[in-house]
Parts: structure tokens; sequence; C-alpha cells
């Protein structure tokens, strides 16, 4: 079973960085696909960046690509987005997210698993 928490969250200047974690309490998260959405206040759930089983392959959301960046360690259960050069419009509930099969990659209906989210805040 895929128990997912994510952590890391908080608020920064326009420009900083932040990494989000996320762990995962289950047995198999070598075995999924996993993803970083996020949801700003009162806009839909997007999809920020995802990576394969292995690492090997990821997307990314024209809006972070180049300043994000997905990764994970399967032997610490970890997943992370590390976020360089964020911008206002950044703000927003960060979730993760698990899948063992992706059909579309950014999608949220491809995601089986899903934490609690982590608020990341971006004043100018």
């Amino acid at each position: 079973q895929v128990q997912l928490v994510e952590s890391g969250g908080g608020s920064v200047q326009a420009g900083g960085s932040l990494r989000l974690s996320c762990a995962d309490s289950g047995y198999v998260f070598s075995d999924y696909w996993m993803a970083w959405f996020r949801q700003a206040p009162g806009k839909e759930r997007e999809g920020v960046a995802c990576i394969s089983s292995g690492g090997s392959h990821t997307v990314y959301a024209d809006s972070v690509r180049g300043r994000f960046t997905i990764s994970r360690d399967n032997a610490k259960k970890t997943l992370y987005l590390q976020m360089n050069s964020l911008k206002v419009e950044d703000t927003a509930m960060y979730y993760c997210a698990a899948t063992r099969y992706v059909g579309d990659f950014l999608a949220s209906r491809s995601y089986a698993y899903w934490g609690q989210g982590a608020q990341v805040t971006v004043s100018s």
C-alpha cells in the first residue's frame, strides 16, 4: 500500500529556492511512477513533473521546465522536487502522487495515490 507524506514547503521570496520531499511508507515505492502536482486557490490541479519508477525518464510542464528538477531515491523511498528561481505564480499547494501504470504523464486522472499536500508561498 502506498502512503505518501510531503514535507519541505514554506515561504520564500521570488527568485529563491525550496526543496519538497515526499516519503512513502509503503513497500513497493520503486514500482511506481511518481509525480508532483500543484493547485492554487480557484485554479485546477496542474501537473508539474513526473518521473519513471527507475528514475531514468522525466517529464516537466512548460511552466517549470528549466527551473524545477524532479528526482527520487528508491533506497530511501523518497521523491524530491527542487524548485529554483521561484516566481509568485508558483504559489500553490503541492501534492505528490503515485501510479503503477501511467497514461497521460501529467494528468491527475493517471495517479491513484496522493499525499496530503505541502504549501509553497512565493512573495514578491
